[in-house]
């Protein structure tokens, strides 16, 4: 059976979950604002009332075909929060069932567990999901393929028309493990769970699942991307398999803004791309995803700026000497070609503001952002100092750019036209920290390459002591503009790129600001 006839055209789920029944119907409203196709987390309501309440006005909004609805009562021994027993759990999807909702999702364990009152579901009207979570680990590839053969036979004997599978994963590597279970297959919905797997969840769809999961405020399993994400900034449910596929790598990478940047270029210029942000620890095991994974280019950000240089076939000869690669693009066979595009974002940001040629300015880092920060300022003409945690460290950069490294305990005596910070101290989640006291800011100008927070701890200070400042984000948008020039090979919409980052800080900086 086609999967459009299963679900309706909306196969990106919506997930609904929440303790009280005003809760619970405010995120379903929202939720069918945005697909047809809408998962209700029973398990979650606090107490037998507010289910009672949640399910009679379920019953009065008559949503009839107009929206699909899938029951989910999860047993606290499958994961979920319902502490009762199989009959109790069973009671709760009849009861669902009869106030409109046409599917049911039903864990493996209850199957087992209660055969003879899974059985009597298939009379009351619903169809059925038959699910397994496996919470802790990914199977290894025979395994995979077994219980996926074990649970299909189950459901076909149980009469349950769809299968599930949902299991943490703890690789790109075992993702793409997962959803390889849903090739030449219609009924099966391949879920890999974990932060590693967040690109993975995006390209379910693509990749043949029948549903994708998005939760609505509230995830209700590890990687879940918000509904709100994967309808409009990922447009998952549009993605097939001529959609290009780039993305950025980085650990950690929730902070990225880049892809709101690329994806707005490539909805504004009609692109069939997608830029999606893969949490990388193993470069190894990002690797070997990109053939499988068909990606076309991708950026890089900390702590992988000078380890991907091992993987590359080729090298820009700028960003060799520097060091350090933010853009990669992938050419034919799988080749990789490196360059760096921090380079233009450094000089973009700072010429304006100052005159580059002998001015004297300092670095703190000497990582791969403090690379191309440096070898920008030199070829610009400024004399360059480096301070870094690690003296060697300052010292190896400093000669490579005939600059002088400075230890942290002399910067008081030293005085600066610019102050650069290249290290991620500073950067969000961790707001509250600074790469240098107050008393260290002897400068008239000091430049975060942070964008988030605009405002940074370091910036903070500059202000407080009269200094000019200026914020990663200038940088941030010129080396990404950059990139996404290199990969299309036209002009970037640059106004409406700048606009939604622009848009996204304001609307992250007012929610802290109400928090």
């Amino acid at each position: 059976m086609a999967t459009e006839l299963l679900f309706g055209k909306d196969r990106i789920c919506g997930v609904v979950a929440a303790t009280t029944a005003r809760e619970m119907w405010q995120r379903l409203s929202e939720a069918v604002r945005q697909t047809r196709t809408v998962e209700l987390r029973l398990d979650w309501m606090r107490n037998e009332r507010e289910l009672r309440v949640f399910l009679i006005r379920l019953g009065r909004a008559r949503f009839g075909r107009r929206v699909t609805l899938i029951a989910t009562c999860r047993r606290t021994e499958a994961g979920g929060r319902f502490a009762k027993g199989i009959t109790g759990q069973l009671a709760v999807l009849r009861r669902a069932i009869g106030v409109g909702c046409q599917w049911i999702d039903l864990e493996i364990e209850s199957v087992e567990g209660g055969a003879g009152f899974a059985r009597n579901l298939c009379t009351a009207g619903a169809r059925r999901i038959l699910s397994f979570h496996d919470f802790t680990k990914t199977p290894k590839k025979s395994e995979l393929g077994r219980l996926s053969r074990e649970l299909e036979r189950t459901a076909r004997a149980a009469g349950f028309e769809v299968v599930k599978i949902a299991t943490q994963c703890k690789s790109i590597g075992e993702s793409l493990r997962v959803l390889r279970l849903t090739r030449g297959k219609r009924n099966v919905i391949a879920v890999p769970m974990g932060e590693i797997a967040t690109a993975a969840r995006i390209l379910m769809l693509r990749e043949g699942s029948t549903l994708a999961y998005a939760p609505v405020e509230v995830a209700t399993a590890p990687g879940q991307v918000p509904l709100a994400e994967m309808t409009k900034l990922y447009r998952a449910g549009k993605l097939d398999r001529q959609t290009r596929v780039y993305g950025v790598i980085g650990d950690p990478i929730e902070h990225s803004l880049s892809p709101i940047l690329h994806n707005t270029g490539f909805a504004a210029r009609r692109v069939n791309a997608v830029y999606l942000p893969f949490l990388v620890r193993d470069l190894g095991d990002f690797v070997a995803a990109i053939e499988p994974l068909g990606l076309r280019g991708f950026s890089i950000t900390l702590p992988h700026k000078q380890r991907i240089l091992r993987h590359l076939d080729d090298c820009d000869p700028l960003a060799a000497e520097i060091g350090a690669v933010n853009t990669v693009v992938v050419r034919g066979r799988g080749k990789l070609f490196g360059c760096n595009t921090d380079y233009i974002g450094v000089l973009r940001a700072l010429e304006r503001r100052m005159p580059i040629a002998r001015s004297r300015v300092l670095i703190v880092g000497a990582g791969g952002v403090a690379r191309a920060v440096a070898f920008a300022l030199a070829r610009g003409g400024a004399v360059v100092a480096i301070c870094a945690r690690r003296i060697e460290r300052a010292q190896k950069l400093a000669r490579a750019i005939h600059g002088e490294a400075i230890p942290r305990q002399a910067l008081r005596r030293e005085f600066f036209d610019a102050i650069v910070n290249a290290t991620p101290v500073g950067m969000h989640p961790h707001t509250g920290d600074s790469p240098l006291e107050g008393r260290e800011l002897n400068c008239r100008l000091v430049f975060d390459t942070i964008y988030r927070p605009q405002r940074t701890k370091l910036l903070q200070l500059a202000a407080g002591r009269g200094i000019e400042t200026v914020s990663g984000l200038d940088m941030f948008l010129a080396q990404g503009i950059a990139q996404w020039e290199i990969w299309m090979g036209e002009r970037a919409p640059e106004k409406t790129m700048r606009q939604a980052v622009a848009a996204a800080l304001r609307r992250e900086e007012k929610g802290r600001g109400e928090k």
